[in-house]
């Protein structure tokens, strides 16, 4: 079984890249979990609606769970150097609470919301 699942934050918005008939959206993860300082960066590709939906509502800065199957590439860039990186199939994108997508739009509701009223909670 090939099944891997992370949570953390995008290091950029996403992009759609057309894949014949099924869109594909490419995210980019970083992982805060792991031992030390350093983040896990990995990459993500999301395919179909599933694909649009995050080209749609995800930014960077937001916070998200990926589930999908782990997959390995190499190349040789044009400086002729060897390249290689883990990214992830998407089976499953959540999108989670938090981040600064969610901060900015706390921030515009307050602003919107006349003094004294209730801010209601999603």
């Amino acid at each position: 079984m090939n099944t891997v699942t992370l949570i953390g934050t995008l290091t950029k918005d996403p992009e759609m890249r057309g894949n014949g008939d099924t869109p594909v959206c490419q995210l980019r993860l970083a992982d805060n979990s792991g031992p030390g300082d350093e983040p896990l960066y990995i990459s993500v590709a999301a395919f179909g609606r599933q694909a649009e939906s995050c080209a749609t509502y995800l930014s960077k800065g937001r916070h998200v769970a990926v589930s999908g199957r782990l997959r390995f590439r190499e190349w040789t860039a044009k400086d002729g150097a060897k390249r290689s990186e883990h990214s992830l199939a998407a089976d499953r994108v959540d999108f989670l609470p938090g981040g600064r997508a969610d901060a900015k739009a706390d921030s515009e509701a307050e602003a919107e919301t006349p003094a004294g009223e209730e801010v209601p909670v999603f």
